[in-house]
């Protein structure tokens, strides 16, 4: 999606650097427009290097290409972070005496602003009737919230937070565009599960949940209601996740089990992304394991833990669509495949999606290479790049 990122010139647009890296990181093109008074508070080359795009700020650059309207025809959701109480007026008037003013009234598509600024401005009664206004258009607003503003004052006219802005950005997005998967419930599960051995180890395996992560994320920005189960995920990997998400912690592949069977059931799409343990020790320690106790050797018996996603699509309800992942490390592209349709087989899933790993593949990287197989062991799709985009083009097959 096409995405213009207004900031203006307050002091909360410092935080407009995370809206941007959270869209990006979200698979979407993003695109600055900046005020000249914006550009004192945040660098054109930061936003540049987290946009991957070039800034715009100058209404008479790009004249030849009419890029003062360009801008704001191409773009599919406009977000403006911060919006300070001078952009909120004139956005009210029609005023475009800058290239964000020129790029909005360009625009038919869905806007977005967030407002910040001191709490006498916010309640003042010309802002007041400005924000009415604009509200009455059909402009959105998130925010502001209550808390510290510049200074030592305190109270409402403080940004949302990036996290809370990208989501309700998203959500517009995909309201207004009846997004593929709007109003669906949907079930995503990520990470690796690990079983232990006594309060200090455990058996586990190298998944760090981003690629069922990023599961989730597109699946919410396509309009749907997602329900996030983890285990064990890398450290930041939940970073700017849209607080919409409603997110579970697991640990072991029981825990897991129960809490995706509880939820199940109101669920129309499951993906079952998580790497999930086979075996679990036959007992667990109540204290340490030390070896001056187990000597030279140490025999550990482990038993099968139950079949998780066998079990949901033996008790699928109806209409229910439910996707399952395979982490091979066969090299060969043809035993790969065939071991793919043969899981899918035994699972009874109406999607796998199946990739290879290693040593240094996938796990733990921000980068996949994936097959996906329909229910009749048809390979549907293809997809390689980052994490992200790869959920994207699942979901392309799904929905």
């Amino acid at each position: 999606m096409n995405i213009v990122v207004g900031i203006t010139g307050g002091i909360a647009a410092y935080k407009a650097v995370n809206v941007v890296r959270g869209l990006v990181l979200a698979g979407h093109d993003v695109h600055v427009v900046a005020t000249e008074g914006a550009l004192r508070f945040v660098g054109r080359p930061t936003l540049e290097a987290i946009s991957r795009n070039p800034v715009h700020s100058e209404l008479y650059e790009g004249v030849a290409e009419v890029r003062h309207v360009a801008i704001g025809q191409a773009a599919e959701l406009i977000v403006v972070a911060p919006a300070t109480a001078n952009s909120i007026a004139k956005l009210t008037a029609g005023l475009a005496d800058d290239l964000l003013g020129n790029t909005i009234l360009a625009s038919k598509a869905p806007l977005l602003l967030a407002p910040a600024m001191h709490t006498e401005m916010w309640q003042n009664p010309a802002t007041v009737a400005n924000v009415a206004a604009l509200r009455a258009r059909g402009v959105q607003f998130i925010g502001p919230a209550s808390g510290q503003l510049t200074g030592s004052d305190s109270g409402p006219g403080r940004m949302a937070e990036p996290e809370d802005i990208i989501a309700a950005a998203l959500a517009l997005a995909g309201n207004a565009t009846g997004g593929d998967l709007a109003g669906r419930r949907i079930l995503v599960t990520a990470g690796g599960t690990r079983e232990p051995l006594d309060p200090v180890r455990f058996i586990g395996n190298r998944s760090s949940g981003k690629q069922g992560v990023a599961l989730a994320k597109a699946a919410a920005a396509r309009g749907a209601e997602v329900r996030l189960i983890v285990a064990n995920l890398d450290e930041g990997v939940l970073d700017l996740l849209p607080s919409s998400i409603a997110v579970e912690h697991v640990s072991t592949t029981l825990e897991l089990q129960e809490a995706a069977l509880l939820v199940a059931g109101t669920a129309e799409l499951i993906i079952m992304a998580a790497a999930v343990a086979d075996y679990r020790p036959e007992a667990v320690a109540d204290r340490k394991i030390k070896k001056e106790i187990q000597g030279d050797s140490f025999d550990l018996r482990l038993v099968k833990n139950p079949d998780i996603l066998h079990e949901l699509t033996a008790g699928r309800h109806d209409g229910q669509v439910i996707v399952g992942f395979a982490a091979e490390t066969e090299p060969d592209p043809e035993a790969l495949l065939a071991l793919a349709v043969a899981k899918r087989e035994r699972k009874g899933v109406d999607y796998l999606v199946v990739n290879r790993v290693g040593w240094t593949e996938t796990f733990g990287s921000d980068d996949n290479d994936v097959i996906v197989l329909d229910a009749t062991g048809r390979n549907v799709a293809q997809a390689h790049g980052d994490k992200q985009s790869v959920a994207d083009r699942i979901l392309d097959v799904v929905a």
